[in-house]
């Protein structure tokens, strides 16, 4: 593993998904004009956010315009993409599903959300299970970057999640998220630098800029976060690309200094992965 460049794409999403499609792109490619190795896109970049639209605009895997241009750009780029999600159709279910894309331009990884957003707020509600089916299984890839897990917005609440991945020798987590003005304030970062610090591995956390709509407003706020949990580039809440270089070392000289992994009781406590 060597030192690589990330960048995290904050974009404005919009009800129209060919525009969000070509806009990414644009995106993209600025980011690789800048020497970015890994480039990230928000939760639902191609529609808004809003369980009408999930239908509206949700693609089968083999048959999608989105994915098929987000291929066609990492390969020719030649970089790591994780094109945020999209609404997966897959039989009669919908899928809120991430997807991480290889410089050959090939889907190496796909993740669906675990987490279904079922939550009421004084000041938001919203029901994702109205339309959305939950995934069940837990992703990591390894690349020659280094190993990649992906999780997605509301997976970031559940720590035993994280134990999971951090268990499969993850050394980066790219979560695509879409935390709302109530949610985002209160608890985006602190949650952010929790798993990080928790599991001694980067986080890398994309969301839509916040952008006033009709649907659901954003709160943007993009972060990548390193072992200690010191933040190393964080958006403000309107568009933009932000950078990190990211060294794998980082990670061995953080968990020889707290041995978190060697320190667990699993004679007490366990966290076991059932795949189904």
């Amino acid at each position: 593993m060597k030192e690589f460049k990330i960048a995290s794409c904050q974009m404005d999403v919009v009800d129209d998904k060919n525009r969000n499609i070509h806009h990414a792109i644009e995106l993209i490619k600025r980011a690789s004009s800048n020497n970015a190795d890994i480039i990230t896109l928000p939760e639902m970049f191609n529609t808004p956010y809003d369980n009408n639209k999930f239908i509206e605009n949700a693609e089968d895997e083999e048959a999608s315009p989105t994915l098929d241009a987000m291929c066609q750009v990492a390969g020719k780029e030649e970089i790591y993409l994780q094109c945020g999600s999209i609404a997966e159709v897959d039989d009669d279910k919908i899928y809120n599903t991430a997807y991480l894309i290889s410089p050959d331009g090939e889907i190496i990884a796909k993740h669906r959300k675990m987490h279904l957003f079922d939550i009421d707020c004084d000041t938001m509600k919203f029901t994702e299970s109205d339309t959305l089916s939950a995934g069940d299984n837990i992703t990591t890839v390894k690349t020659h970057l280094g190993r990649i897990s992906l999780a997605i917005c509301y997976d970031v609440r559940f720590n035993q999640m994280w134990t999971l991945m951090n268990e499969n020798e993850t050394d980066i987590v790219l979560l695509p998220g879409a935390f709302n003005k109530t949610t985002g304030p209160l608890h985006w970062e602190t949650l952010l630098r929790a798993r990080a610090i928790d599991n001694q591995f980067f986080v890398v956390a994309t969301s839509p800029s916040q952008l006033d709509n009709p649907y659901y407003v954003a709160w943007g706020h993009s972060m990548i976060v390193d072992p200690w949990g010191n933040i190393l580039a964080n958006a403000k809440s309107s568009e933009e690309i932000i950078y990190s270089d990211l060294n794998p070392d980082l990670i061995t000289s953080v968990r020889e200094q707290i041995p978190i992994l060697k320190n667990k009781r699993d004679d007490i406590y366990q966290t076991k992965y059932v795949k189904k």
